[in-house]
């Protein structure tokens, strides 16, 4: 895990004190708000329906135990006792006083955390594979990288006032756990013909009013060329991406009207004059920086295997729980452990105090100090022996935090919705809520199988509703809550945008409405291997839409 050198301490704690004065002014009236909400954003405190919002950079997703505990000691200190993990691999305080913002990051700084650039019109938090540096697909760590990106891109003086926020994911495996096509760059780290390291580069990607796929601009990038080729990319936005319409600021749109072929061109251009000056990544400083990220010596624990078989035995829960919640650790004696955000009637991605440090004291013991944020809103432990996976359910058990439902349909992204976010159009969490409801039985959704659900209340699509096999955005419709169902879309290495299948339902019916799409999944999968997703691109949405809507054109339309 990346460590703060001098200058880190030094620039962070700079910028904590001038927040601090900043926040004085306002709050004496020195400051209006107008002049104050670009000061205020660019440390991640928010204006939200009921109270200041402030939003933390948890980088690449990695925390360590003392840095978990710190979290919830600010959520119990200046909060109301819980905080809230986000898509972004953040955490979000819902309750903060605007005037302990000030002391909440000056503890944040004291364990090598901040929320600089958490919002506003820069370059956000860069996010992960949160089974980096343990995934047994994995070419390469992607975090040495992301740390790189974060190190260059933290308040860069050319890119801290773009014509729109600009996100950044990376992943080093088979399997795209990063959602690296819906951000505006993707990079997904590769090897050549000649085994050197390199990533393919992928622009324009995101959600939000206008969703779109990012296209791969670039098959090969040698990893020295990082950060003279995001340069190119960023100056090529800087200087064209629209500042006349905020609708229409992102990169994807400027990809979109550009072409991927012209802008790739352009920025090709703009890297001849970029790649042999200092930004070229000496091999040296690459070492240095991975050098932080070097796994842990996991020692040989073979006895796990045998042990692993006779608590499965003993305790179907558990069995449940290691099926569902468990994935392969590239370390054959080892696993990588979700833990599960999404509590069976529970709000997504909340988490309390007390179950903070209670997974600090689980890493701690079990976990070699390592905790993980998943872009799903769950928290991951990547290094665990089969030896050791009975104590550490049981510890989770008594947390409230083992519920075995990884990857399940009650496995739910949603956003804090109209319950708290002053954008939004519709509320998010009661609708979880009751869909995790319907669904919670484990025999019922084990019998579903891999199903996701993302939940957005409002087009800005923060719950990732578009990439959801079944995707649902609030809207407001003649000042009722209306919920616009899509089909099909996926966030993995096949991504695709789910299609709007209809008209959308009043909060009362929607959970009957994904009940039914349940149903017709079930009825018309070719087997039990066949998944949700797989069978959807297989049918179509028509057997979907005759369900919902009795087959009426008028209903779907």
């Amino acid at each position: 895990m990346y460590r703060y050198d001098e200058f880190d301490h030094a620039f962070v704690s700079a910028r904590v004190e001038q927040f601090r004065d900043q926040v004085q002014r306002r709050l004496s009236g020195e400051l209006a708000e107008d002049a104050f909400k670009p000061l205020r954003l660019m440390n991640g405190v928010y204006l939200q329906l009921h109270a200041y919002m402030l939003r933390v950079a948890i980088p690449y997703g990695t925390l360590s135990s003392r840095q978990m505990r710190m979290l919830a000691h600010i959520a119990r200190k200046y909060d109301r006792g819980y905080g809230h993990f986000t898509t972004r691999q953040n955490i979000q305080y819902n309750w903060p006083r605007l005037s302990d913002t000030p002391d909440i990051l000056n503890e944040l700084a004291s364990v090598e955390m901040h929320a600089l650039q958490t919002s506003g019109n820069c370059i956000r938090n860069v996010t992960a594979d949160h089974f980096s540096g343990a995934a047994a697909d994995e070419i390469a760590d992607p975090r040495p990288y992301a740390e790189i990106l974060r190190q260059w891109s933290s308040v860069h003086p050319e890119f801290s006032f773009l014509p729109r926020k600009f996100k950044i994911a990376v992943t080093g495996a088979e399997r795209d756990r990063a959602a690296i096509q819906v951000h505006d760059i993707g990079l997904h780290l590769k090897k050549d013909e000649n085994g050197r390291l390199g990533f393919a580069v992928y622009v324009g990607g995101g959600q939000g009013r206008t969703p779109l796929i990012a296209k791969k601009i670039r098959d090969f990038l040698p990893e020295e060329d990082l950060l003279s080729y995001t340069t190119a990319i960023m100056r090529v936005y800087n200087l064209y991406g629209r500042r006349d319409n905020k609708y229409k600021a992102r990169i994807k749109i400027l990809v979109h009207e550009t072409g991927a072929e012209e802008l790739a061109r352009q920025v090709e251009v703009e890297f001849a004059k970029l790649k042999d000056t200092e930004l070229k990544l000496p091999d040296a400083d690459i070492q240095a920086i991975s050098a932080y990220f070097a796994p842990a010596t996991l020692p040989n624990r073979a006895e796990g295997w045998g042990n692993l078989a006779r608590w499965k035995k003993a305790d179907p829960e558990f069995a449940r729980w290691v099926q569902q919640n468990v994935q392969p650790h590239k370390h054959p004696d080892y696993g990588m452990v979700t833990i599960s955000l999404k509590p069976i009637g529970g709000i997504p991605g909340d988490a309390s105090d007390a179950q903070m440090d209670a997974v600090a004291d689980i890493a701690e013991e079990y976990a070699f100090d390592e905790i993980r944020v998943s872009h799903e809103q769950n928290l991951i432990l990547p290094h665990v022996a089969l030896a050791d996976l009975e104590p550490v359910y049981r510890a989770l058990v008594a947390a409230g935090l083992a519920t075995a439902n990884a990857g399940l349909i009650t496995d739910i992204i949603a956003c804090p919705g109209l319950d708290y976010c002053a954008l939004a159009n519709a509320r998010s969490i009661p609708v979880a809520q009751e869909i995790s409801n319907r669904f919670g039985s484990p025999e019922r959704q084990a019998e579903i199988g891999e199903l996701k659900i993302k939940i957005s209340g409002c087009i800005n699509a923060c719950g990732h509703h578009h990439v959801g096999h079944i995707g649902l955005l609030g809207v407001e419709k003649k000042g009722a809550e209306l919920y616009q169902i899509t089909l099909g879309g996926s966030g993995d290495e096949n991504t695709s945008i789910g299609e709007i299948i209809g008209r959308g339902f009043e909060p009362e019916k929607v959970t009957d409405a994904v009940e039914t799409i349940v149903d017709t999944y079930l009825g018309l999968r070719r087997d039990k291997t066949e998944t949700f997703l797989e069978a959807y691109r297989r049918v179509g949405p028509q057997p979907f839409k005759d369900a919902l809507y009795g087959g009426s054109a008028q209903e779907a339309a």
